[in-house]
């Protein structure tokens, strides 16, 4: 056999052994980032359940101060209408798949409908009777309770979405990842300094 024919099955070898290199880094690479993107997934299905109880919460809370704050149509009307956008930006950043623009959307609804049943709230307390109704001192306790758990909920979402991108953006998995199909996460979190403000929901 001549040496060309070696140097020539040497070449062919390498490369081989190459792809078969980059293959298996690049089938550990899917698994690992499959795996934490089911995750921040995951944890956002639990943002999702609590969510969707504090939106079912909303209605009745405004429903038993109307018959108390008949002067503050407006601030009812206006908390209702948060409260609505908000399912519907829930509604999307379901369907998006962890798109950015759907998550900002979201985002933008929640600091809305905070924004609104904080001024609901600095509102009722002019109202003596309102804070004395036991269906609104139930209502308010539960979505104390809910308002708590969304924020432990959003942590965990944030830390799973913090390691999936620390996983896909470190090398060699940033040459991958894109290629695989697998793109930045967005983080739960509110920019708004005033909205980062757990709302306060106790009389």
């Amino acid at each position: 056999m001549s040496i060309a024919v070696l140097v020539l099955l040497a070449i062919v070898g390498v490369i081989v052994l190459l792809v078969l290199v980059l293959a298996v880094m690049a089938i550990a690479i899917y698994n690992s980032l499959v795996g934490l993107r089911n995750d921040w997934k995951n944890k956002f299905a639990q943002i999702d359940v609590m969510l969707k109880r504090r939106y079912d919460l909303i209605p009745n809370l405004v429903e038993t101060a109307k018959g108390y704050m008949k002067h503050e149509r407006e601030t009812l009307e206006n908390v209702i209408a948060a409260r609505n956008s908000a399912v519907n930006a829930l509604q999307g950043a379901n369907q998006g798949g962890g798109n950015p623009e759907n998550m900002q959307r979201l985002l933008s609804a929640e600091s809305s409908l905070s924004s609104s049943l904080g001024r609901l709230f600095a509102l009722a307390e002019n109202y003596p009777d309102l804070k004395a109704n036991q269906t609104m001192v139930q209502l308010m306790s539960e979505l104390t309770e809910t308002e708590n758990k969304i924020m432990f909920a959003r942590q965990d979402y944030n830390d799973a979405v913090t390691r999936y991108n620390t996983k896909r953006e470190v090398f060699p998995n940033v040459l991958f990842a894109g290629l695989l199909g697998f793109f930045p996460a967005t983080l739960f979190e509110i920019t708004n300094p005033v909205e980062r403000e757990v709302v306060k929901v106790q009389f």
